[in-house]
C-alpha cells in the first residue's frame, strides 16, 4: 500500500521525503511529533477537498510556482514540477520534507538508507528553496522570499 511507504524523490527544490505518513517521516528525521509538514498536493481541485482558500487569494496560490502557503496553523504546496507529480498523480497529496535528519545537511547515504522506495533520478542540485506565504483572511505576510 502506497499511502504506508516513504518514497525518496527530487522534489521541486531538492531531495526530499515524500509520505502520507508522518509518523514513519517522525522517526526517520528525528524530529518532534508537534512540528508540522508541508503538505504538497497534486492539483487545485485537491486542495479545495482539503482547505478552502480566501477568494482573495485564490489566484497567487493558483499562479504560483515554489511557493509554500500556511493558512490556520496548515502548510501546502501546490506542485507544478513535472517528476514530483508523476509520483503525487498517485498519491493526490503527501507530506514532504528535506531528507536529512532535522536541522543537518542532506546525506544521500542516510536518505537512501531510510527510504522505502527510490525514485530515479535524484537530483541532488539544490535549488532555491521556496517562498513562504501567510494567508489571512484579508492579508499576505511573505515569511521568506
Amino acid at each position: 500500500m502506497l499511502k504506508d511507504k516513504v518514497f525518496l524523490t527530487s522534489t521541486d527544490t531538492t531531495i526530499g521525503f515524500v509520505s502520507q505518513n508522518s509518523d514513519k517521516l517522525n522517526e526517520i528525521k528525528q524530529r518532534p511529533k508537534e512540528k508540522k509538514f508541508i503538505k504538497a498536493v497534486n492539483s487545485l481541485d485537491t486542495l479545495k477537498s482539503m482547505t478552502r482558500v480566501p477568494d482573495m487569494h485564490k489566484k497567487m496560490v493558483r499562479r504560483a510556482q515554489k511557493s509554500t502557503f500556511i493558512m490556520k496553523g496548515e502548510s501546502f504546496r501546490v506542485i507544478n514540477d513535472e517528476h514530483h507529480l508523476l509520483l503525487l498523480g498517485r498519491l493526490q497529496w503527501a507530506y514532504t520534507t528535506s531528507a536529512n535528519l532535522s536541522g543537518k545537511e542532506i546525506d544521500v547515504e542516510f536518505a537512501t538508507r531510510n527510504a522505502d522506495i527510490i525514485i530515479h533520478p535524484l537530483n541532488e542540485k539544490r535549488s532555491k528553496a521556496s517562498q513562504i506565504f501567510k494567508l489571512g483572511i484579508k492579508k499576505i505576510k511573505r515569511l521568506r522570499a
